[in-house]
């Protein structure tokens, strides 16, 4: 009883299709839209194609203000609706090798504050909702993408590709501690239920304790810091 309509945030023809399909099948109103399309292209910012770098953004960043157009002037019309975004620990801190990634949510932080503050006068939320480590495919979509893009044979780095980077990018980093879906759902209902909901919903303990100490470190302490994760 779960209706799934088709939605590329890489493609418009797909977004506006998307977009058309739920808002006839609910009359033309929407209660809620949750932003959760993303993907990484993992890898050192000298190796990221700019190609690869535009369909990272047309993604993560783009497509989400596409759909938004569509369906904002439904929800302006009946005066009320949320919009959640899906951001990340890494739309607070930037990490080594995830750069490309990094650059789509922290134009999203920036994207949803401003929506949310345009936005103030007409009875809709905007919401990030702000993880940390998921259980999720997340790590075997991020090889398919470096494999698509990323010679790193031709590098100046090749050398620490063989040495940590490849290896890196297979097993992981230090922290091999994930949380459950459930974690950020429950999350994004507390959003959804909320008669005044938050600006910001962090989502785990890594996403809480870069968030102080963002506001705590001097930038060359938080990059120290970042270099050990």
């Amino acid at each position: 009883g779960f209706e799934a309509p088709q939605l590329d945030y890489e493609n418009a023809d797909s977004i506006a299709r998307c977009a058309e399909s739920v808002l006839a099948q609910t009359g033309g109103r929407l209660d809620a839209v949750f932003h959760n399309g993303a993907y990484a292209l993992p890898g050192p910012l000298e190796d990221i194609p700019a190609d690869g770098m535009r369909l990272q953004f047309e993604a993560n960043f783009l497509g989400w203000h596409d759909l938004n157009r569509h369906l904002l002037p439904a929800m302006r019309a009946q005066g009320h609706g949320r919009i959640l975004f899906n951001s990340s620990v890494l739309g607070l801190v930037g990490m080594k090798y995830r750069g490309a990634y990094v650059a789509t949510k922290f134009a999203l932080e920036g994207y949803a504050d401003v929506l949310r503050m345009e936005m103030a006068d007409t009875g809709l939320h905007v919401v990030l909702i702000e993880p940390g480590p998921i259980e999720t495919d997340f790590r075997k979509n991020a090889i398919k993408q470096f494999e698509r893009w990323v010679d790193w044979k031709a590098s100046a780095r090749r050398a620490q590709y063989e040495d940590s980077l490849l290896d890196q990018l297979h097993k992981g980093g230090s922290s091999k501690v994930q949380w459950p879906a459930s974690a950020v759902t429950d999350v994004v209902i507390k959003a959804l239920e909320a008669k005044k909901p938050k600006a910001r919903y962090g989502v785990t303990t890594p996403t809480h304790a870069m968030a102080i100490a963002r506001r705590l470190l001097p930038t060359r302490a938080l990059d120290w810091v970042l270099s050990k994760g």
